[in-house]
């Protein structure tokens, strides 16, 4: 498998991840609290829309976690990892847009450095020459 189709993978575990985290806090947020819960038939009828997001969320941990394992077979472990800081954004981003969660100066510029990170680290080509476990950053 080539480093391209490792990185696209590992990008779309970063997706996947992102959505079962926006799932997950839907879900959670349409949920009753976990006293309540125990009335398991009545949290089935009320809920089930919630629980189908924390469902969908579950899921999608699941198929980031079989992307991000297929990745790891072909990427250096630096370069992929820092992949994963893509989520950060990108749930703060939809988490702005979905839910309405505030937008603040101290936390744009935490994300706008996470990126700066990930493209530093991305900038330069890995040597194709090297093993892969001796590819330095």
């Amino acid at each position: 498998m080539s480093q391209h189709r490792g990185l696209l993978l590992a990008i779309a575990s970063v997706c996947l991840v992102s959505i079962a985290q926006l799932s997950m806090r839907w879900g959670m947020a349409g949920l009753p609290s976990l006293a309540e819960a125990f009335a398991f038939s009545s949290l089935l009828r009320q809920h089930t829309g919630a629980l189908v997001g924390l469902f969908v969320g579950i899921a999608c941990y699941g198929l980031s976690m079989l992307c991000w394992i297929v990745a790891l077979s072909v990427l250096p472990l630096g370069r992929a990892y820092a992949l994963l800081s893509l989520s950060y954004p990108l749930v703060y981003l939809a988490a702005v847009m979905v839910f309405g969660e505030s937008i603040t100066l101290l936390k744009s510029v935490g994300i706008a450095l996470v990126m700066l990170g990930v493209f530093t680290i991305h900038s330069r080509r890995p040597d194709a020459s090297r093993p892969l476990a001796q590819e330095e950053l």
